[in-house]
C-alpha cells in the first residue's frame, strides 16, 4: 500500500495504517509514494503493474488521477475527487472516503442532531465538496462561501443535485460577516488556510463563534490550528482534521482489507507522532 502525492513526506497515513496492519496481524506495509504531476498516469498504472492492493491519493492529485482509473464508485464521482484507489482484479477503482471521514468526525463530536441546522462551508475545492456533501446528507442547511464566486455557485449546484432534499446557497467571500457566522450551528474551514505558508482563516470566522456552535477544520497540524484554538477560546465545540484523517483512513482500510479498522490504534499512532 502507499500514498500518492506531492509532497508526501509529512503524511501521517503510513504511521496510522502500519499500526493498524500490525494490530490485526496483517503482513502488509504502507509507504509514501512521491509523484510529480506529470507522472500521475504512470504512477496509477504502476499500482497494477507492481501488484499493489491499492493506494491513497492526496493533494494535488485527487482530481488528476480520475482519467487513469477504470471506474469510480460511490462519492468519488459526485465530488470529482479520489482519495482511495483499490486494485480489483484487472481494474483500478477510485473511491472517496473523505465524505465518510467528515460525517464520522462530526457525528462523534456533536451531541445534537444537526438536521435542519444552518451550516457554513468556507471553500469550494475538493475538500469543500466532501465537507458540503457530508453536511448536506446530515440535513444541514448549507451556505458555501468562496473567494471565487463561480466555484461556490458550482458547488451549491452539485450539492442540490446530489442530495435532492438539500438546501444549499452560495455567497461570495465579501459577504462573509459577523452576523452570518454567528447565525450558524456549524462553521467549517474546508480550505488549505491554516497550513504552513497558506495564509490564515479569516479572523471573523472564529471570533464570532460561541458555545452553541461547532467549528470544524479540515487542516491538521501538530496540536490545533489557530482557527480551532480561537474557536475553543470562545467555548465552541471544535473538531479537527486529525479525526477526519482517522475516519477517512479507516474507511479506506476497510475497502482494502475487508476487515474492521482498529480506530483507537490508528488514533494512538498519529497522536504519538
Amino acid at each position: 500500500m502507499g500514498i500518492i502525492g506531492d509532497p508526501v513526506g509529512h503524511s501521517l497515513s503510513p504511521a496510522l495504517h502500519n499500526a493498524a496492519f500490525a494490530a490485526l496481524g496483517l503482513d502488509w506495509v504502507y509507504v509514501p509514494l512521491p509523484v510529480r504531476r506529470e507522472e500521475v498516469g504512470a504512477a496509477v498504472e504502476g499500482l497494477r503493474a507492481l501488484g499493489l492492493r491499492g493506494a491513497n491519493v492526496t493533494v494535488p492529485h485527487k482530481a488528476a488521477v480520475l482519467p487513469y482509473l477504470d471506474r469510480v464508485e460511490g462519492d468519488a464521482g459526485l465530488v470529482e475527487a479520489v482519495n482511495t484507489i483499490t486494485v480489483d482484479g484487472p481494474d483500478l477503482v477510485g473511491h472517496n472516503t473523505d465524505v465518510e471521514g467528515v460525517r464520522g468526525a462530526l457525528e462523534d463530536a456533536c451531541e445534537d442532531d444537526l438536521r435542519g441546522a444552518p451550516g457554513l462551508v468556507l471553500g469550494a475545492g475538493g475538500a469543500a465538496r466532501a465537507v458540503a456533501l457530508a453536511l448536506a446528507r446530515m440535513g444541514v442547511r448549507l451556505t458555501v462561501v468562496n473567494r471565487t464566486a463561480a466555484a461556490a455557485e458550482r458547488l451549491a449546484a452539485l450539492i442540490t443535485a446530489a442530495v435532492p432534499a438539500a438546501e444549499c446557497r452560495w455567497l461570495p467571500l465579501e459577504a462573509l460577516d459577523a452576523e452570518l457566522v454567528g447565525a450558524q450551528s456549524v462553521v467549517a474551514n474546508a480550505t488549505s488556510l491554516g497550513m504552513a505558508g497558506a495564509g490564515k482563516v479569516p479572523a471573523l470566522l472564529a471570533d464570532n463563534l460561541s458555545a452553541r456552535q461547532v467549528a470544524f477544520d479540515v487542516v491538521y497540524a501538530p496540536g490545533e490550528t489557530e482557527f480551532l484554538v480561537r474557536a475553543r477560546a470562545r467555548q465552541a465545540t471544535v473538531v479537527g482534521g486529525l479525526e477526519m484523517l482517522v475516519r477517512q483512513a479507516a474507511a479506506a482500510f476497510e475497502l482494502w482489507t475487508d476487515r474492521t479498522a482498529p480506530l483507537d490504534v490508528m488514533r494512538d499512532a498519529i497522536h504519538e507522532r
